[in-house]
């Protein structure tokens, strides 16, 4: 198991390169320049420009400027803000953990009903409540999840209403909207994919001995049946959890939540290239570290994939 997780870690380095370089190459191919902004009233704007760039370092060479910056970003070092001069890791440092609480809470909302749902369905798939749900999860997939998050904030947040939580942030149960916006998509996607799973684990050879022997039905479904569907399920749970940060974007902008996606967003806006790089990558390497998860989750429920990857 160690050779197998060395090597899965060793796999990730080249990755990480590849995506700093992406990264830094977009900063350096975006229109306009940063500076520009706070300079509508010198009288000099382009010597102005200079000195500044010449301060940041961005008067040297490329390949030299992604040289000192990939040796900072290997100390988590992502330099200053262009807008208020604050360390970028002091700012997504204070902005991570509000999106990992809402995505974390989301993931775990999701999967948590999506997988007995999931195998309800397919036990049950020639019910009709069972068929009315499946037709219902497929109206629901095409509901974006802004749209649910301003209903939401109109029947629970607005005054004319259910005036339950505060309409930005979140404390006094502010998270809860924003879990739920987090979560439709995630339940939807993840209950069709565990009865997909499950429908084709029950008609296995295995499942049908198992009833043949007397096992009793709810051990064949819980035990037999759902662990061998688990693989696609863990997948999905590992890809859902960037998906969920990466699409907190939107989710945060609306409730204001101070969390990765709004720094992001206020960040492009404000052409904060630090910051926008930092976040960048800090989202990448949870993507990395969720896919070395799924990798090592894959290896403890079957380890048959352990021994072919090392052999």
């Amino acid at each position: 198991m160690k050779r197998y997780l060395l090597r899965r870690v060793l796999l990730m380095l080249p990755t990480f390169l590849g995506i700093t370089l992406l990264t830094f190459a977009i900063a350096q191919w975006a229109p306009g320049d940063p500076f520009q902004l706070d300079l509508e009233n010198v009288v000099s704007p382009q010597q102005a420009i200079e000195q500044q760039r010449a301060a940041k370092g961005l008067d040297a060479p490329v390949p030299v400027q992604f040289a000192r910056w990939l040796s900072r970003v290997v100390r988590f070092d992502f330099g200053r803000s262009f807008v208020d001069q604050r360390p970028v890791t002091e700012k997504l440092t204070e902005a991570l953990p509000r999106t990992a609480l809402v995505a974390g809470l989301a993931l775990l909302l999701g999967f948590g009903v999506a997988v007995p749902l999931g195998v309800q369905l397919a036990v049950h798939r020639r019910r009709r409540w069972a068929r009315a749900l499946e037709f219902t999860l497929v109206a629901a997939w095409s509901i974006p999840s802004f749209w649910i998050a301003v209903m939401l904030l109109l029947l629970f947040a607005s005054p004319g209403f259910f005036q339950w939580f505060p309409v930005q942030g979140l404390a006094d149960g502010g998270f809860v909207l924003p879990v739920i916006c987090l979560t439709w998509p995630t339940l939807v996607v993840a209950t069709r994919q565990v009865r997909s799973a499950m429908n084709e684990a029950l008609s296995q050879d295995y499942v049908k001995a198992a009833r043949a022997r007397g096992i009793p039905e709810r051990r064949v479904v819980w035990k037999h049946a759902l662990r061998n569907s688990l693989l696609p399920v863990v997948t999905m749970l590992g890809l859902h959890l960037p998906h969920l940060v990466g699409g907190s974007v939107v989710i945060e902008r609306i409730f204001g939540i101070p969390g990765m996606g709004l720094l992001a967003f206020e960040s492009i806006g404000s052409r904060d290239y630090p910051t926008v790089m930092g976040a960048a990558t800090v989202m990448a390497l949870v993507t990395m570290l969720s896919m070395l998860l799924v990798d090592l989750a894959y290896a403890f429920i079957d380890p048959r994939i352990r021994l072919e990857k090392t052999a």
